[in-house]
């Protein structure tokens, strides 16, 4: 059973890396597979590179144009455009080590409701590692994060992580970013698509949502590179983290808040109601209810 692979790209002004990342894909050992780039109005020489590798593979290269619209909007579009059965996202920095898919599928198969496989990963520094050490602190290894939940390599259903102590605990992403994770095309149909009101978070948002309804597979093995820019930790995306950081706990409320641990519903209702007019009328109220209580022991 070799089902056609989807490596989805989605690029904009790329063509420091692109190569590399069009290599890595080309480079796989499972073949089965077509490149999907959805380009959101590059002005550099990302899609010349990229056609460039036409004559070098006989591996379909599909290049569609996409008018920016967000992050989310140009993940969503490269999906859609797809044919596989299976979508594997390659971002334009990063890098598919040669079994990655390989691997992936193969676990993938083993279970008909699996709808997403996530790898560990190395880390590859645009600039000297010691001027990363405190994102390496935190961020370096994220399946290290999980709580009650039992990581191993293997399938386990998505609600066994929903339900895991430390499951939106910093960092919320014990998951790993897009190139990190292999996802079956179905899951699309039943939650839907990338978010378009996030705009850091969007990834985990969408781990997340599916795990109601689908299982969840790892691999404790390095499958990719993820290429770490000092423009994350710039300005404007800590703004973007702000904003996110407001509206993410609200749609979590909607989407999963029944199948989290309780400390977890806990924290989630305070993230939403701490400092608005709800949560100090309820807390006043408890106060009150309180000191009520010690007057007539």
């Amino acid at each position: 059973m070799n089902p056609l692979v989807s490596i989805c790209i989605p690029t904009y002004n790329g063509e420091k890396y692109i190569a590399e990342a069009m290599a890595s894909a080309l480079s796989q050992t499972y073949k089965n597979v077509e490149i999907i780039v959805s380009d959101d109005a590059s002005k550099d020489n990302t899609l010349k590179i990229i056609e460039s590798f036409n004559e070098k593979t006989n591996i379909p290269i599909h290049i569609f144009h996409h008018q920016p619209s967000g992050i989310g909007a140009n993940w969503n579009h490269c999906v859609k455009q797809a044919n596989g059965k299976y979508i594997k996202f390659l971002f334009q920095d990063d890098i598919l080590l040669p079994t990655c898919i390989e691997k992936m599928v193969k676990l993938a198969v083993t279970n008909t409701n699996v709808g997403l496989v996530y790898c560990k990963r190395e880390i590859i520094f645009d600039r000297p590692k010691n001027e990363y050490t405190g994102w390496i602190e935190y961020y370096e290894n994220l399946h290290q994060n999980w709580g009650s939940l039992s990581i191993s390599e293997g399938v386990k259903k998505g609600t066994e992580y929903l339900k895991d102590k430390n499951l939106l605990d910093f960092p919320k992403n014990k998951i790993g970013e897009p190139t990190a994770v292999f996802l079956n095309k179905k899951v699309f149909n039943k939650v839907g698509y990338f978010s378009l009101k996030l705009e850091q978070a969007l990834d985990i948002e969408y781990w997340y949502r599916l795990m109601p309804y689908f299982n969840v597979g790892f691999l404790d093995e390095e499958l990719i590179k993820f290429r770490l820019h000092n423009q994350q930790a710039s300005q404007i995306n800590k703004n973007r983290k702000i904003k996110d950081k407001k509206l993410l706990p609200k749609i979590f409320l909607k989407t999963i808040f029944k199948y989290l641990h309780k400390e977890q519903k806990k924290k989630l209702i305070i993230d939403i109601y701490h400092n608005t007019h709800y949560y100090n009328y309820f807390k006043r109220v408890k106060n009150k209810i309180k000191r009520l209580y010690i007057k007539n022991k």
